[in-house]
């Protein structure tokens, strides 16, 4: 947050010393634009048929859709939307014509968590309005904690998406809807969960609210992206020799087991949005600024790491 709140004030402040200038403000504006069009240009995007998580599932990317991997996806999370740091990311699944910096840019969030086999006996049980209960209950002493550290607070509003579980194909989704503290409008978390052998691949879109007719339209392809190869798929599974998972259906839909890159970390970057329109380009600006730095300074190689980078 420490970061993200500098990068603010970096921007802004550079933006406040040029309004009073047309000239200037125009000269950067176009840097800005020079700069968000190296950035997109710099994407490697991948389509088609794509192996993640050492050959264990494959990606269908189809048309409408573009894949950045894991490298890319980190830099993305982390340097352009000020994440923290996250290795269990596998890549990003994009809408064809959206880019990191656009404002209006969603994105799923690809990564796996090889917690064992989760058994799914439970699904036809769940009454998923007493669960809602149940989880704006934790949201609020989840909040009261938040306050005490200082921290705003995020407020599960309900269901953009009622849970919904394919038993036939094992996938799992449902969509949350968050408002949180100072945002001018709410957050959609939309989750896509698919069951396999020895873990579940998770799919995880935010988005604004009013995203959430163009997140739906294309749910259907979203969920017959990815699936488990020969060997690892849920049918495959081994009682005598696979470990079973401690979580079920109901414990994944309530979120006892979430990515590291879940939704309170990836919301920043859309609360920024919401606050300032261009922040994520100021981020941009950021980076460009200490990577020519970088390459005017002798490279340093330290205990931590080549770049000396210890943050």
């Amino acid at each position: 947050m420490r970061k993200t709140l500098l990068l603010l004030a970096l921007f802004t402040s550079s933006l406040s010393n040029y309004a009073h200038n047309d000239d200037s403000l125009k000269i950067l504006k176009d840097k800005i634009a020079f700069i968000t069009d190296s950035v997109n240009k710099s994407m490697k995007w991948e389509r088609g048929t794509i192996s993640i998580a050492g050959g264990a599932i494959k990606l269908n990317i189809p048309q409408g859709f573009k894949f950045l991997n894991a490298e890319q996806s980190q830099y993305v999370l982390e340097d352009l939307w000020g994440n923290l740091k996250d290795n269990s990311i596998l890549g990003m699944v994009f809408p064809e014509n959206a880019s990191p910096l656009s404002d209006a840019a969603w994105a799923y969030i690809v990564t796996y968590n090889q917690m064992g086999y989760v058994k799914d006996t439970d699904a036809d049980d769940i009454n998923y309005d007493d669960l809602l209960k149940e989880l704006k209950e934790d949201n609020k002493k989840t909040n009261e904690e938040r306050v005490k550290q200082g921290l705003d607070k995020f407020d599960l509003i309900g269901w953009a998406q009622k849970p919904y579980y394919d038993q036939e194909n094992k996938v799992l989704h449902w969509a949350k809807e968050f408002h949180a503290e100072g945002a001018a409008g709410n957050t959609l978390n939309y989750d896509i969960r698919i069951l396999g052998r020895k873990g579940v691949l998770s799919m995880n879109a935010v988005a604004g609210m009013e995203q959430l007719p163009e997140v739906k339209s294309h749910i259907a392809e979203v969920l017959k992206m990815a699936e488990f190869t020969e060997g690892n798929k849920y049918g495959d599974f081994n009682p005598d020799i696979d470990e079973v998972a401690a979580w079920t259906i109901g414990g994944l839909v309530a979120g006892k087991v979430l990515a590291k890159a879940g939704f309170l970390a990836i919301i920043l970057k859309y609360l920024k949005l919401i606050i300032l329109g261009v922040v994520a380009l100021g981020v941009a600006i950021w980076k460009w600024v200490v990577g020519s730095r970088k390459k005017e300074e002798p490279t340093v190689t330290t205990a931590e790491g080549q770049n000396g980078d210890t943050a």
